[in-house]
C-alpha cells in the first residue's frame, strides 16, 4: 500500500468536507459485528480512538454501539464539520503518526477509509503503543466493485481525467503490513449496497481527493460529463452502488 501522507491529496478534504459528510457511504452493522469477532471483545464500553475520523461517519456508529470513542482528525475543515454535526463526541486534532495519547490507554484504534493516508512503519507502532495488551487495530474501506459494469467504466474515465487518481481494492495489503509489524491479523470482506440519487452520487465523487484537487473549470466539466454518463445507466435518477467492505484487524500480543 502506497502512503499518501503529507501529499496535496491528503490536504484537499477541508474544502469538500460538507460534501463528504452529505454523500459518502456509511457502514453496515455487520462491520461492527466482524470487528468484535476478530478483535475478541465487544465494542460496548471499549475505549476507541477513531483516527482520521473525517466528518465522523464511522465515529458515530462506533458510539452507537456503546464504545467510548474519541475522534482524531488532522484536517481543520473535516474536524470543523465533525464538531458541527456531533459536538458531543470528543475531538482531538492529530494524526496516526503521533497520537496525542498515553501508552496503553485504548482498547481499539480504528481507521475508517483512512489508513492509506499513513505510512504503516510509523502508524502501526504508534497504534500499538497506545493500545492496551490484547487491544486491536481495525482498518476498513468501502470499495466499489469496479470489476464490471458502470463502476469499471467510471474508473477508466477517472484515470484518464484525474492526474492524481488513486484507487484501492478489496482485498488490500494491510494484513501483510500488520503481520510484518508484529500483530496477529484477521480479515473479512463484507458485501452491501446502497441506492442514492444521482445528485448524491455526484457529490460523493466530488469529495474524492483526486477530483477535489482539479481546478474549478476542469472539475465542473468532469462532473457535468459524469452526470450524463450516470443518467444514461440510471435513467430513473437512482444509482445503485455495490460495495466490498474490506476489514483488517490486528491484535497486539
Amino acid at each position: 500500500m502506497t502512503s499518501l501522507h503529507g501529499s496535496e491529496l491528503s490536504s484537499s478534504f477541508g474544502a469538500v468536507a460538507a460534501g463528504y459528510q452529505a454523500a459518502r457511504p456509511s457502514y453496515p452493522q455487520s462491520l461492527f459485528d466482524a470487528i468484535e469477532e476478530l478483535s475478541g471483545r465487544p465494542l460496548k464500553g471499549a475505549r476507541v480512538l477513531d483516527v482520521g475520523a473525517g466528518t465522523g461517519i464511522a465515529t458515530r456508529l462506533l458510539r452507537d454501539r456503546g464504545a467510548e470513542v474519541v475522534a482524531v482528525e488532522p484536517t481543520p475543515g473535516m474536524a470543523a464539520q465533525l464538531r458541527a454535526s456531533s459536538p458531543e463526541i470528543p475531538l482531538v486534532r492529530g494524526d496516526g503518526h503521533a497520537l496525542p495519547f498515553a501508552d496503553g490507554t485504548a482498547d481499539l484504534v480504528t481507521y475508517a477509509q483512512a489508513f492509506h493516508w499513513t505510512t504503516p512503519e510509523h502508524s502501526v507502532p504508534e497504534a500499538a503503543r497506545v493500545l492496551r495488551r490484547g487491544g486491536a487495530l481495525a482498518l476498513f474501506w468501502n470499495v466499489k466493485d469496479r470489476t464490471r459494469g458502470w463502476p469499471m467504466e467510471q474508473e477508466r474515465r477517472m484515470i484518464a481525467a484525474c492526474p492524481q487518481y488513486h484507487g484501492y481494492g478489496a482485498v488490500n495489503s494491510s494484513a501483510g503490513e500488520l503481520a510484518r509489524l508484529g500483530l496477529r491479523t484477521g480479515t473479512a470482506v463484507l458485501r452491501w449496497s446502497r441506492r442514492i440519487p444521482v445528485d448524491t452520487a455526484l457529490v460523493d465523487l466530488g469529495s474524492r481527493s483526486y477530483v477535489a484537487v482539479l481546478d474549478q473549470a476542469r472539475r465542473a466539466e468532469l462532473m457535468a460529463a459524469e452526470r450524463e454518463e450516470l443518467l444514461a445507466v440510471f435513467p430513473d435518477g437512482e444509482v445503485v452502488e455495490e460495495y466490498e467492505l474490506d476489514l483488517t484487524v490486528g491484535v497486539t500480543g
